[in-house]
C-alpha cells in the first residue's frame, strides 16, 4: 500500500483502489487454477482416449499375431464360419436367446 493518506471523505486513494484490484485480479487467477484442477470431466475423456488408443494397439497386435501363428487351413475355415454366421444370423439369434432363456431358468431354479 502507498503511503498517502485517505481523502477527508475516508474513501480510498487512486492508488490504494489499484494495489486492491491487482490483489483481487490475483486471487481471481488462483481460484480459476483451482477450478481448473477440480474440473475432473475433461481430464476423464482424456484419459478414457488415452486408454481406448492404447486397447486398440494392442487389439491390433493380438490380431496380427494370431493371423500370424494360426495355420492357414484353420483360417480359411474360420472365414467360412464366420461367412456362414453373417449369412444366417435369424437362427443364431434365436438360438442364443434360447440359450440365454435356458440358462437364467437353471440359475432361477437353483436358488430355491
Amino acid at each position: 500500500m502507498t503511503h498517502e493518506p485517505r481523502t477527508d471523505t475516508g474513501t480510498p486513494t487512486a492508488d490504494e483502489l489499484r494495489e486492491q484490484l491487482e490483489g483481487t485480479h490475483d486471487e481471481l487467477g488462483q481460484i480459476e487454477s483451482l477450478a481448473g484442477k477440480a474440473d475432473i470431466k475433461p481430464q476423464t475423456a482424456e484419459k478414457t482416449a488415452a486408454v481406448a488408443d492404447r486397447m486398440r494397439g494392442k487389439a491390433l497386435h493380438v490380431a496380427q499375431l494370431v493371423m500370424d501363428t494360426t495355420p492357414d487351413p484353420v483360417l480359411d475355415k474360420a472365414g467360412r464360419v464366420a461367412g456362414a454366421a453373417r449369412a444366417n444370423r435369424k437362427p443364431l439369434l434365436v438360438a442364443g436367446a434360447a440359450l440365454i432363456v435356458f440358462l437364467l431358468v437353471r440359475r432361477g431354479r437353483g436358488r430355491r
